[in-house]
């Protein structure tokens, strides 16, 4: 039996998936891991956990799985984006990866601004400068801690730190550095203007590669820790929502798929970079060669229910037996309050809001509680506000030309019928299943089997592993509803916006 081995390391857990040639998933394992939060804005991993969760997910998903190892023939790489890593001139870490979500660099993302702000979204696809980005990360590395800066060797984004501990090869592509603030989307290379505003030599960034193709051979002491056989091809799978794009069949122009994980993101597969004439809808390297994708992203999407989970539901999550899921019992409590809510709206902004409000002072908001709600009302107005975010964003990107005339949902919130439901109504949209939900898992398998020549085409592989599983539609009484709920919610981050700075000033100043 040819098997394929999928890893993709998220937010706030990495994950390893074993799939055959025909996409049946032979077993999936999942290792959660808690972010660091030291200081207000600052988001931080160690990173020696990211290489340690990859070992223990990988040897289990083959114990699990009664997994032959030498039966594996090819693994496929992704990772969150954004997020980085200073490590020494042998990848050893020098300092917490420094996540995606930290918003420290805010100053560092005016001045790039600045600088480099009429002419990103033409070489990056970024539509503006926040601190979320990479090269601002970077620049406040410099300022901050310049003796950490000085003995960086190489930064790497956590795809790459990972390549480079299976393969020793420092080596990066597109579909992972797109978002980083450094890379040219058209040039398929490092923006020389940005590395110059940043002042970081290219040579300190990894070699460039193609998406999907193989980055090196697995290390004789790689594969003494995760429990493979060395030398097996490890692939570049690219950004985890490029690569759950693959997996979820999204590599044809005007196939929209939305994943819920940590983040709420949309992905839109595009011909090329310039489709979006008004520059507002963010644009990503595909991990299929020479395709680009609309991907809108929302800082916290299921990573808000899980807030809600860890800060309210600790007595339950105590006390249930093992079989039962902590998210089962919230949305079941959650199915049993009417649509809307009756009248309690949640803005699930978190971290700040991203696409398409661009608000790094945005908070989150429970508006229009009563006497009247209780705590399942709140776990309802979670589910919801991410499907009012998903709204927002699909109407931005219908704006630029794009039809939508269905979605496929991924990622760990698709495996709740209820939340699937919600965004049906809410969007008006049918919502789309697949038999394997972990869409990144399956993308970088996808993209391993092309790679090592399982699959002589890209269309072949799709049609071999990825299966439509079920659809519902919106309901007609409860679209009503929604509709007037939605309106609402854009109401409220609109009125609400320019209150969130002013409110981040009254705290410095206290």
């Amino acid at each position: 039996m040819t098997l394929l081995l999928g890893i993709d390391i998220g937010t706030t857990s990495v994950k390893a998936g074993v799939f055959d040639a025909e996409g049946k998933c032979l077993d999936i394992v999942r290792q959660d891991y808690a972010l660091q939060t030291p200081e207000v804005d600052y988001v931080e991993l160690d990173a020696e956990i990211y290489w340690q969760a990859t070992c223990k997910v990988v040897r289990d998903v083959l114990q699990h799985g009664a997994i032959d190892p030498y039966q594996v023939v090819g693994i496929g790489v992704s990772s969150q984006g954004e997020t980085f890593i200073p490590v020494d001139a042998v990848g050893n870490p020098l300092h917490p990866a420094i996540v995606w979500l930290d918003n420290r660099a805010r100053e560092e993302a005016q001045l790039l601004d600045r600088i480099l702000g009429h002419t990103v979204y033409r070489h990056t696809g970024i539509p503006t400068i926040n601190p979320t980005w990479t090269a601002c990360k970077i620049a406040w590395l410099k300022n901050n801690r310049p003796r950490i800066y000085q003995s960086t060797a190489k930064f790497l984004l956590v795809q790459d730190f990972i390549v480079h501990r299976l393969t020793g090869r420092f080596v990066t592509e597109g579909s992972i550095a797109c978002t980083s603030l450094l890379y040219d989307i058209v040039e398929h290379d490092w923006w020389q203007l940005a590395l110059e505003a940043v002042g970081l030599e290219a040579e300190r960034l990894p070699e460039i590669s193609t998406p999907g193709a193989i980055a090196g051979a697995l290390t004789e002491r790689a594969a003494g820790e995760i429990g493979l056989p060395d030398g097996l091809p490890v692939v570049l799978g690219g950004m985890d929502q490029a690569a759950g794009a693959v997996g979820a069949g999204n590599i044809y122009p005007e196939i929209v798929s939305e994943t819920t994980g940590g983040a709420l993101t949309i992905q839109v597969t595009l011909p090329r970079p310039d489709v979006d004439s008004r520059e507002r809808v963010p644009v990503y390297v595909h991990s299929i060669p020479e395709r680009y994708l609309f991907v809108p992203v929302c800082d916290t999407g299921g990573m808000a229910l899980k807030w809600f989970r860890d800060n309210f539901y600790v007595a339950e999550a105590e006390n249930l037996a093992d079989e039962v899921d902590i998210y089962d019992l919230m949305t079941g409590e959650a199915e049993d309050i009417s649509p809307g809510s009756d009248g309690l709206l949640m803005l699930p902004h978190l971290t700040g809001a991203f696409s398409p409000e661009y608000n790094t002072y945005a908070r989150g908001v429970f508006y229009g509680f009563t006497l009247y709600h209780r705590k399942a009302h709140f776990t309802r107005a979670v589910l919801e506000s991410v499907a009012y975010m998903l709204r927002r964003n699909l109407e931005a990107i219908a704006q630029t030309g794009v039809t939508i005339k269905e979605v496929r949902a991924t990622g760990g919130g698709a495996a709740s019928r209820l939340w699937r439901q919600i965004k049906a109504d809410v969007c008006q949209l049918p919502i789309v299943t697949l038999e394997n939900s972990d869409t990144a898992l399956v993308g970088d398998a996808l993209l391993a089997g092309v790679a090592v020549g399982v699959f002589s085409t890209y269309d072949q592989a799709v049609e071999a592993m990825v299966h439509p599983a079920d659809r519902l539609d919106p309901i007609p009484a409860d679209v009503q509803v929604y509709e007037k709920m939605y309106q609402r919610y854009v109401q409220l981050n609109d009125v609400l916006e320019p209150l969130f700075k002013e409110h981040f000033s009254m705290l410095d100043d206290v």
